[in-house]
């Protein structure tokens, strides 16, 4: 991907996506991949001493997202299964085929 020099140091150039659209039967997938991304952002908070707290403080490390992914907000939910349409569009758009294998 090419990123433009400008005097911020750069200006994000993703690929455009909004002419893609995942096909329905992706949405399984979708929501599969949204948990997935959520455990391991969690993972990796864990393993630098963050924990459960009722509100997000960064010097105590303390975050309310710290928990099982359905006990989420929905607004949080939506997040990740936004990341991960992105990034499954973005996957298609570089003329990759998503499909699940009959066997697994």
């Amino acid at each position: 991907m090419r990123k433009r020099q400008t005097r911020r140091g750069y200006d994000p150039a993703p690929i455009r996506v909004d002419d893609v659209e995942l096909p329905r039967d992706l949405s399984n997938l979708v929501e599969m991949l949204a948990e997935n991304l959520h455990d391991l952002w969690a993972e990796r908070r864990f393993s630098e001493n963050w924990t459960f707290g009722p509100e997000r403080d960064d010097n105590k490390k303390r975050h309310p997202c710290l928990v099982h992914y359905a006990q989420l907000p929905e607004s949080e939910r939506e997040y990740d299964r936004a990341m991960v349409v992105q990034t499954l569009k973005t996957i298609m758009k570089l003329g990759y085929e998503i499909r699940k294998n009959p066997s697994a």
